[in-house]
C-alpha cells in the first residue's frame, strides 16, 4: 500500500515567522518538531491578506473528522502559550495541530500520532479564520 502524497500546504508569512520563533524555545525543543519543520519546509508562504478563508490558520477554529475512527471534532489551533488544556484547542506543537496547520476545506492528510500509529484528518469546514475576519495579528 503506498502513502499517499499529502495535500499542499498555505501557510501566512506571519504564521511562519511566529512559528519558526517558537521552534527556538526550550518548549518546542523538548518535543519532537521534526514533522512540523518538514510541514514547514514544503508551504507555499503567502502575505495574510492573500490566503483563501478555506485555509486552516493559526488560531483558526476547524471542524474536522479523524476518518480512523470516524469522530468529528471542532479545535482551534493554537500557540502553546495559549493552549489550556481544554478539548477545544490544540497546540500547533501537538500532532494533531501540526498536521492540520496549512490544510483547505476538503484535504485529507495522514498523519502519525503517538504511540506508532497513524490518523487521516479530513478538514470539513472552518468557523473562524483570523485573516478572514480581518485580525492577522491574533
Amino acid at each position: 500500500m503506498s502513502v499517499p502524497t499529502p495535500p499542499p500546504l498555505l501557510m501566512s508569512r506571519l504564521d511562519v515567522e511566529r512559528i519558526e520563533s517558537l521552534l527556538e524555545t526550550p518548549a518546542a525543543q523538548a518535543v519532537d518538531t521534526s514533522a512540523l519543520e518538514a510541514e514547514l519546509e514544503r508551504a507555499q508562504v503567502v502575505e495574510p491578506g492573500e490566503l483563501p478563508p478555506d485555509v486552516i490558520t493559526m488560531n483558526s477554529t476547524a471542524r474536522f473528522r479523524d476518518e480512523t475512527s470516524g469522530e468529528e471534532h471542532e479545535l482551534t489551533l493554537v500557540f502553546p502559550r495559549d493552549a489550556d488544556g481544554s478539548a477545544e484547542k490544540v497546540s500547533i506543537l501537538a500532532p494533531v495541530g501540526s498536521a492540520l496547520l496549512g490544510l483547505r476545506v476538503g484535504d485529507a492528510i495522514e498523519w502519525p500520532v503517538p504511540g506508532g500509529r497513524t490518523i487521516r484528518l479530513h478538514v470539513l469546514s472552518i468557523r473562524y479564520q483570523p485573516e478572514a475576519a480581518g485580525e492577522p495579528h491574533r
